[in-house]
C-alpha cells in the first residue's frame, strides 16, 4: 500500500503544480496552447488517487482519520478523513473536473486568458478535494476560501465585458429603475461579495467551537456536550452563524441571486459549479456535519430542533422558489442555474430531515444517505446539461435556447445526451434519481406520519413536478420545438463531445450501483411504494407535457415574465440592499462622524478642556496668599472626609 500521505499529496496538489507551467508561460501563445494538456494530466492523477483511496483505505473510524501537526501549541493539526461521505464524493469531485477538463480543452481553445483559466480552474478542483476529505474545521476552511479565490477568478474570467453572449439578462431591459443585465466582471464582483457575506460568520463559529471545545476536528467533537453547555440560545446562534456561509455558497434563499449572474463565465466552470464543487459544498458540508452530530440521537438538547426546522424549510422553500424561477427562464445556462439551485435545496431538506428520521440502512441514516446520493445523481446529470448548453452556445452563438427537430438531427449526440441526463435526473421511473426521490418521498412521508408535519412532503412533490417540467423544457426548447437558430456553427467539437458523453454515461453506473449496494436497498424498496410511483408517474406526465408545450402563452404576451425575472429577488441584491446600505453610510458620515469628529476634536472634548485650563489660569494669581488659602481649603476638605471616614459615614 503506497504511504497515505503521498496519497493525499498527490491527490490535493498534482492539479495546482500541473498548471503552474501554463502560468509562467502566460506570455508566449505557442506554449499555452500546449500546456492545458498538462493542467488536465494533474486532475486525472487526482481521479486515480481518490479511486485509490475509495477501494484501498479503511472508512471506519479511527482508521480512517490521518493525522499530522500543523499548529501544535494550538491543538490544530492536518487531519484528513477517508469515511464514507468523503470516499464516494472524492471520486465524485474527481471524476467530473476531468470531464469538464477534458471538455475544456476545446472549449477554451483560443481563448485570451488560458493561463488564468487552467490555474483557477485546478485551484477550485485541489480547493474542493480539500474540503471534502478535510475533518479539521480550519482545514476545512481553508478549501472552502480557495473555493471562493476561485469561483471569482472564474465567473469574471472574461472580465472585459465585450461580447454579449458573456452577459446574463437582456441588455436594455429594465424593470423600474433596475436594469436585468449583467457582465461577467459583476458576476465574479457579486459572488465573492455575496459568499464573503457568509463566510465571516462561519469563521467566527468554527473559532466558538475551538474555544469552547479545545477541537476542530468534526468526527471527534462532542457535538451534544457542546450544544448543553451553550443553551438553546447558544446553540441557535452558533449553528445559524455555521449556516451563513453554507447558505450563501449553496445559493439558498436569499441568496441565490449570485448564482444567476454566475453564468457569465465560461460553461466548463458553470459545470464544475453547479455540480462537485461550490453549490454542492454548502449541502455537503452539512451533509458531512449533521454525519457527526447524529441529532437523530439529540432530541433533549434545546434549540437542535429549531435549527434544523430553518434548514429544512429553507432548502424546501429553495427548491420551490428554483423550479419556479426555471420555468420562465429562456437562456440556457441560467434555466440550469435556477434548477441546480432547486436540486441543492432538496439535498439540504433531505439532511434535515435526519433530526427526526431514525431508520437506518447498513448503520447509515436514511435522510442523509437519500440527501447524498441525490448530490452524486445530480452532480453527473447536471454537469453534463451544462456541458450541452456550452456546445450550443458554441454552434448557435446564442446564450439562449433555440432549436428545433432539424436541428437535432444535425447535433444528435448533445441531444441524446439531453434525453438521457434528463429523464435520468427528474425522477421518472425506472432510471436513477426515481429510486433516489422515492427515498426522499418516504423520508418526507415518515415526517407526515411520524411527526404530523404536512408541508414538507407538498413541498417536495409540488418542486418534483415542476422541476421535471423545466428539464422537458430545456429539451425542447433547445431540440424539439424551440426558435430556429439564427446561425449554426456545427463542425468540430469532438472532445466537448467526448466529455459530455463520458459525463453522462455515469448515470447508468450510478443505476447499477443503487440496485446493487447494501445500503441502497431501501431505495428500491421505496421505489415500489404507491406513493412514490404516482410521484413519478406525475413527474413523467409533466416531463411530456412540458416537451409537448414548453412555453405558455400566458407568460409569452410580455417581454419577459415574472418568474423569468426571477419573481423580482434581483431587487434584493441590486437595489433594496445597496440603497439600504448607502443610506446607512450617509447617516454614519453625516451624523455618526461628524457626532464623533464634534465630541473629540471640535466641541465636547476641547471645550472641556478649555474650561479647565480658564480655571487654572484663574487661581495663576502669583499672590503668595491665594496660594496659601488654596492649600488650607484642601486641607480642610482632606480633613472632613477623613472624620466622616472615620464615623463609618
Amino acid at each position: 500500500m503506497i504511504d497515505a500521505w503521498i496519497v493525499f499529496l498527490l491527490l490535493l496538489l498534482a492539479p495546482v503544480v500541473s498548471s503552474i507551467p501554463i502560468v509562467l508561460a502566460y506570455k508566449s501563445k505557442e506554449w499555452t496552447e500546449k500546456l492545458p494538456y498538462l493542467s488536465v494530466f494533474g486532475i486525472f492523477i487526482s481521479v486515480l488517487m481518490s479511486l485509490y483511496i475509495f477501494f484501498t483505505f479503511p472508512k471506519e473510524l479511527p482508521a480512517s482519520q490521518f493525522a499530522y501537526p500543523w499548529i501544535p501549541d494550538l491543538g490544530i493539526n492536518i487531519v484528513l478523513i477517508t469515511d464514507y461521505l468523503a470516499r464516494y464524493m472524492g471520486v465524485v469531485t474527481a471524476l467530473i473536473a476531468f470531464f469538464i477538463a477534458v471538455y475544456g480543452l476545446d472549449y477554451m481553445k483560443g481563448d485570451y486568458r488560458p493561463s488564468w483559466y487552467w490555474f483557477f480552474f485546478n485551484l477550485f478542483t485541489a480547493s474542493m478535494l480539500l474540503v471534502v476529505y478535510s475533518d479539521n474545521l480550519f482545514l476545512l476552511f481553508v478549501g472552502w476560501e480557495g473555493l471562493g479565490a476561485a469561483s471569482w477568478g472564474l465567473i469574471g474570467h472574461w472580465f472585459r465585458d465585450d461580447d454579449d453572449i458573456a452577459y446574463v439578462g437582456k441588455a436594455g431591459r429594465k424593470v423600474g429603475p433596475l436594469e436585468l443585465s449583467w457582465p461577467p466582471s459583476f458576476g465574479g464582483w457579486r459572488a465573492i461579495s455575496t459568499i464573503r457575506f457568509g463566510d465571516v460568520p462561519m469563521f467566527f463559529a468554527i473559532a466558538a467551537i475551538w474555544v469552547l471545545t479545545g477541537n476542530l476536528n468534526i468526527s471527534e467533537i462532542d457535538w451534544g456536550s457542546l450544544f448543553m453547555g451553550i443553551g438553546a440560545a447558544g446553540t441557535i446562534i452558533l449553528m445559524l452563524c455555521f449556516l451563513m456561509g453554507l447558505f450563501t455558497k449553496s445559493a439558498q434563499v436569499p441568496f441565490s441571486e449570485w448564482l444567476m449572474t454566475a453564468m457569465t463565465g465560461p460553461t466548463t466552470v458553470s459545470a464544475l459549479l453547479h455540480s462537485a464543487t461550490m453549490v454542492a459544498a454548502g449541502a455537503f458540508v452539512f451533509l458531512k456535519v449533521t454525519w457527526y452530530i447524529e441529532p437523530w440521537h439529540l432530541h433533549g438538547v434545546p434549540g437542535l430542533e429549531v435549527v434544523y426546522t430553518v434548514v429544512l424549510f429553507v432548502g424546501l422553500l429553495s427548491g420551490l422558489y428554483g423550479a419556479l424561477a426555471g420555468s420562465g427562464m429562456l437562456e440556457r445556462k441560467v434555466l440550469l442555474a435556477a434548477s441546480t439551485m432547486s436540486s441543492i435545496g432538496l439535498m439540504f431538506a433531505a439532511g434535515a430531515a435526519s433530526f427526526w428520521i431514525h431508520e437506518e440502512i447498513a448503520g447509515i441514516n436514511l435522510a442523509l444517505l437519500v440527501g447524498f446520493w441525490y448530490m452524486a445523481v445530480h452532480a453527473f446529470a447536471k454537469a453534463s446539461l451544462f456541458l450541452v448548453a456550452g456546445h450550443l452556445i458554441h454552434a448557435t452563438h446564442s446564450r439562449f435556447c433555440c432549436g428545433g427537430l432539424e436541428f437535432a438531427k444535425r447535433m444528435k449526440t448533445p441531444f441524446i445526451a439531453t434525453i438521457i441526463a434528463t429523464t435520468f435526473l427528474v425522477g421518472m421511473p425506472p432510471l436513477t434519481a426515481y429510486w433516489v426521490k422515492s427515498a426522499m418521498d418516504e423520508v418526507m412521508e415518515l415526517l407526515w406520519h411520524e411527526h404530523h408535519m404536512l408541508i414538507p412532503i407538498i413541498l417536495l412533490i409540488l418542486t418534483s413536478l415542476i422541476y421535471s417540467a423545466i428539464m422537458a423544457r430545456f429539451l425542447s426548447l433547445n431540440f424539439v420545438r424551440g426558435e430556429k437558430p439564427e446561425h449554426e456553427h456545427l463542425e468540430g467539437g469532438g472532445l466537448m463531445k467526448l466529455g459530455y458523453t463520458m459525463m453522462v454515461s455515469v448515470l447508468f453506473i450510478l443505476l447499477y450501483l443503487i440496485f446493487t449496494n447494501a445500503e441502497t436497498e431501501a431505495f428500491v424498496h421505496a421505489g415500489y411504494a404507491s406513493v412514490s410511483f404516482a410521484v413519478g408517474a406525475g413527474a413523467l406526465i409533466a416531463y411530456v407535457l412540458a416537451v409537448y408545450v414548453p412555453r405558455l402563452k400566458v407568460f409569452s404576451r410580455v417581454p419577459g415574465t415574472f418568474f423569468n425575472d426571477r419573481m423580482y429577488l434581483p431587487f434584493l441584491n441590486d437595489y433594496i440592499v445597496p440603497k439600504t446600505g448607502f443610506f446607512i453610510s450617509r447617516v454614519v458620515q453625516n451624523y455618526g462622524n461628524r457626532g464623533i469628529d464634534g465630541f473629540f476634536n471640535t466641541r465636547v472634548i476641547p471645550g472641556l478642556f478649555g474650561i479647565i485650563s480658564r480655571g487654572i489660569r484663574a487661581i495663576q494669581t502669583g499672590y503668595l496668599k491665594s496660594y496659601v488659602k488654596i492649600v488650607l481649603g484642601l486641607v480642610m476638605v482632606f480633613l472632613v472626609i477623613a472624620s466622616l471616614w472615620g464615623l463609618g459615614l
